[in-house]
């Protein structure tokens, strides 16, 4: 570990929700060490932030040195960490030089929380996925179209002369887990099996008739009664009645686009045959990759800012 510490130049961080990760980044942005935890925003006070991060961090830090320390994601909502402001579409993705700077009580560390971005009219919000944003397009400096983010809150956003014109968020995921573990449903589709038959077909079926989706829900609990509706096949019907349904939803955003998804493979993979049945050719990027492209970005801006 010391031999592998005195070469760790900074700290990269990713902050959701539930999880966080962090990253111990060499000088030149390679990645010496990683960690994760379950404590994400939303198990944390106000107060209780910095201990957290010192958790996962600590055995990378060194007295002599104050270690930059760049984050992205909820630690900076106004129930996060410190609340960093928002920038509003359009316009470029965030860079390190609209970082908040929070105050610590450990003098090892210099803690720089990036901004989300907001839309005023039909409101919404993100934060981390801007910071993805920027990693792709890092890579992919030219691209015109729609990026596709699956996960708790799905997000397609509209990227045009690198800059986010516009996006809309779906609680799809969010969704999907309250019904499959707290709703009537949670028996029908308890377990791991998942039919890709079943999947496609609600998919079609949600996106021909989506004003139906309420009915077509419990109809999952009516077919385990009476008409032999295995769990696989309910599960996967699940998912791909509440993916129909926001791909009829956001028509206007992946209707003849060019479409990259941003997510778990897992996850991007329903996303990417969903699209694949409405004609759409969606390319999949690595989410991680991604992320910490964006983040090797901000700290980049971070240090050009304090030159």
């Amino acid at each position: 570990m010391a031999e592998v510490q005195q070469h760790i130049a900074w700290i990269a961080v990713d902050w959701g929700t539930s999880n966080l990760r962090i990253w111990a980044m060499g000088a030149d942005d390679q990645v010496l060490a990683e960690a994760a935890s379950d404590a994400g925003m939303g198990t944390l006070e106000r107060g209780a932030f910095e201990a957290a991060l010192l958790d996962l961090v600590d055995p990378y830090l060194r007295d002599t040195q104050v270690m930059p320390v760049v984050c992205c994601g909820m630690v900076g909502s106004r129930q996060g960490w410190a609340e960093a402001p928002y920038l509003s579409v359009p316009c470029k993705v965030p860079t390190g030089a609209e970082a908040t700077r929070v105050a610590s009580t450990d003098a090892r560390i210099d803690v720089h929380i990036l901004p989300g971005i907001k839309q005023v009219k039909r409101p919404d919000v993100m934060r981390g996925e801007e910071t993805q944003i920027a990693g792709f397009l890092k890579y992919n400096p030219g691209f015109d179209g729609i990026l596709c983010m699956p996960g708790t809150h799905t997000k397609w956003v509209h990227i045009s002369a690198e800059e986010v014109v516009s996006f809309q968020t779906c609680m799809t995921g969010e969704i999907f887990a309250l019904l499959s573990g707290k709703s009537v449903l949670r028996h029908t589709v308890a377990g791991d099996g998942f039919d890709p038959v079943a999947f496609g077909e609600a998919v079609g079926d949600a996106m021909s008739r989506p004003q139906t989706l309420a009915s077509d829900l419990f109809a999952l609990r009516a077919g385990a009664l009476v008409a032999d509706l295995g769990q696989p096949a309910a599960r996967a019907r699940l998912s791909g009645l509440l993916i129909g349904a926001e791909l009829a939803a956001t028509r206007a955003y992946w209707l003849g686009q060019s479409v990259v998804i941003l997510g778990d493979d897992k996850l991007a993979r329903l996303y990417h045959d969903g699209l694949a049945a409405q004609g759409v050719a969606a390319t999949i990027a690595d989410v991680c990759e991604i992320t910490l492209a964006g983040l090797c970005a901000a700290h980049a801006a971070i240090k050009e800012t304090a030159q």
